[in-house]
């Protein structure tokens, strides 16, 4: 069995990587530490505290943290419903993203003509502010919650479809070659060869817009504006600042943010799974 080099544990902080024997590297594993961020946010949330009761500022102006955690849980059942909502087009968005993304980065990645065509398109929408755009989406599809879908997938989309259709085209061209010397179909050399070099493209794509779909969401129900069960976040914020409920909206606010960070955080472990055991940037090769 190969042993870690100590150096090298040790500048990945000593519990990030394990032995490969078959392969004689290092495979990284996911960094589960999360002491650092944990104390950086005490501090940072302590002071927050602190500057509040030292200046006595009201909570209408700015609420400190305890009075934010206090309307989180007293406002709960009414702000976890606009999660879920947030979170249904979030998610939605993202699946929606992927799966037409995905097959349009494989479709255009076969014609380089098709791809010239149909880029410049995508750059505009992507490019397009969504929420100039976001009224028209709204006020043309009948069903709110069929517009708030669309509006986050324009922003998702663009990531997805632009690093999966280059990391199809970052194949070995020469072993690609050589496939299809031995005789390989187009299906063989597409899952041997193009496949594996567009997986970590593709991953960064999804990071990014996983990201971008929560924002698009979010964007989209301020546009849309509407009360009832079927409100998200964005609109119980635009409801806490008509009411001057200035905690309210503070913890609203923390919920996106929340939300946001936990789908970074899911999406880059998806990523360290997908990529630990043979991706050159997810292995350590020994000295």
């Amino acid at each position: 069995m190969n042993p870690v080099d100590p150096e090298a544990k040790a500048a990945h902080g000593g519990d990030f990587l394990e032995d490969n024997p078959a392969s004689g590297r290092t495979i990284a594993r996911w960094p589960g530490s999360a002491a650092p961020s944990v104390i950086a946010a005490l501090v940072v949330l302590t002071l927050w505290e602190g500057v509040i009761r030292l200046f006595h500022v009201p909570p209408f102006v700015m609420p400190g943290p305890l009075t934010i955690g206090h309307t989180l849980v007293s406002d709960w059942p009414l702000l976890s419903r606009a999660l879920l909502v947030t979170l249904e087009v979030t998610g939605l968005a993202l699946l929606t993203a992927v799966v037409l993304g995905v097959a349009l980065a494989v479709t255009v990645s076969q014609s380089e003509w098709l791809e010239r065509a149909l880029f410049p398109f995508m750059v505009v929408m992507q490019v397009t502010p969504i929420i100039a755009i976001a009224p028209l989406i709204i006020l043309w599809i009948s069903n709110l919650k069929v517009g708030l879908l669309i509006c986050a997938w324009l922003i998702a989309f663009f990531p997805i479809v632009s690093n999966t259709a280059m990391g199809l085209k970052s194949a070995d061209r020469g072993l690609e070659d050589l496939l299809s010397l031995y005789g390989a179909s187009w299906w063989e050399r597409f899952r041997y060869m193009r496949m594996p070099s567009a997986v970590p493209y593709f991953l960064a794509g999804l990071r990014i817009s996983g990201g971008l779909a929560l924002v698009g969401a979010v964007a989209a129900e301020f546009v849309a504006g509407t009360g009832g069960q079927g409100s998200g976040l964005a609109f119980r914020i635009l409801e806490a600042g008509y009411a001057m409920n200035i905690p309210r909206m503070f913890a609203a606010l923390a919920l996106i943010s929340a939300t946001g960070l936990v789908i970074h955080v899911a999406l880059s472990f998806l990523s360290h799974v997908c990529l630990r055991r043979w991706h050159e940037s997810a292995l350590k090769r020994e000295n």
